[in-house]
């Protein structure tokens, strides 16, 4: 019978360590946008990781062996993300809890699917991650762009047929990719989009882009992005006396959306998965890392979800053999803090469709 890892009462993380593994310890990894532009979201992932491994550590590790945590920094950066991936190859790693950004996530897949190693990335959302996996055991927590550009396509389609719609991307993988399958739904539905244009990320203005979309009475604007270009451009809107709604996905469940909208991020519509801050079994978690004066946002959430996942598929196979967990992942449900999750044959997850969040007062929450 697997174990549970769903812990009340947990002690904080004492440190865990990052290299230096002994023989008998269990390596894994986790590894994301540690500095740099989408520092926020690796901070999230370091998290998560950290307070799962101390979590299972302190239960009896996994198959009576202790886990040891490696931490890399690819910086959203694909090449970055390749040569982070061999150097697990070196370390021993038996399973990688990311990465984060679809382009290195899938620029890292050859590596892990050739060499043996799980991947499961917690913010992929690119199809090709897993519609095009090099081999086994490439698997994702996070939402598909296409699934959830299927429910923002329709969405404006429903809502804002006739008004003067306007899509902006970053022209990122997840950006782009977003927008793009966003667009072509509102398209399908026969609403089309008054302006479709592409920004740079990391501006300290985008006044000019904002003269265009007020020319254009933009009523909603959808944005593929992320939060720091988002919030800028939502403040600036309002500023200019704007009451364009702001459409998003679930990047900008962040705190740092509102640190940069403030008061103009109020209405901002948001799509994710339901909140895992609102399952039982997540509270524990979320209370330890808030005790430690950690982030306890879903991103956190999601890297301790695929660690448990890992450790429960490694139980149930009695090895860290690469075909039996495998064959472990493949076939299993898991009680995780995000609820029972199973994966189909491509490698996406079962957790449950989107929903509609709404930044109200500095906090966001259901429609």
């Amino acid at each position: 019978m697997m174990k549970t890892w769903i812990l009340a009462g947990v002690a904080a993380i004492a440190g865990v360590a990052a290299t230096g593994a002994a023989r008998a310890d269990m390596v894994i990894a986790t590894a994301g946008p540690m500095s740099g532009q989408y520092a926020l979201f690796g901070e999230l992932m370091k998290a998560g990781a950290e307070q799962a491994v101390a979590d299972i550590n302190k239960a009896g590790g996994v198959n009576g062996e202790k886990l040891v945590l490696e931490i890399a920094d690819d910086e959203c950066d694909a090449e970055k993300a390749v040569a982070i991936a061999n150097q697990m190859v070196g370390k021993g790693a038996v399973f990688m809890a990311g990465h984060f950004c679809s382009e290195p996530s899938i620029a890292a897949s050859a590596v892990y699917a050739k060499e043996g190693i799980i991947e499961m990335s917690p913010g992929a959302g690119n199809p090709k991650y897993t519609d095009e996996r090099p081999g086994p055991g490439i698997y994702r927590l996070s939402a598909r762009d296409d699934q959830q550009g299927r429910t923002i396509g329709d969405f404006l389609a429903q809502n804002y047929k006739g008004k003067n719609i306007a899509i902006l991307h970053d022209s990122s993988v997840y950006g782009k990719g977003l927008a793009d399958a966003a667009k072509a739904v509102m398209n399908d539905a026969g609403v089309f989009e008054t302006l479709y244009e592409a920004y740079t990320p990391g501006e300290k203005d985008y006044s000019q882009l904002v003269s265009k979309l007020k020319a254009e009475s933009v009523d909603v604007l959808f944005i593929g992005g992320f939060p720091a270009e988002a919030g800028l451009i939502k403040r600036q809107m309002v500023e200019r006396g704007m009451k364009t709604v702001l459409v998003s996905g679930e990047a900008l469940l962040s705190d740092e959306y509102w640190a940069i909208a403030g008061p103009a991020g109020e209405g901002t519509l948001v799509t994710y998965y339901p909140d895992p801050r609102k399952i039982e079994a997540a509270r524990p978690v979320i209370a330890e890392l808030e005790k430690a004066g950690k982030p306890s946002e879903r991103y956190a959430l999601a890297t301790y979800a695929a660690i448990q996942i890992f450790a429960q598929a490694a139980e149930a196979a009695g090895t860290t053999d690469f075909k039996a967990l495998v064959g472990a992942l493949d076939s299993g449900k898991f009680s995780t803090i995000l609820g029972p999750v199973s994966f189909d044959d491509k490698g996406d997850s079962s957790l449950p469709g989107y929903v509609w969040y709404e930044w109200k007062d500095g906090k966001y929450d259901y429609k």
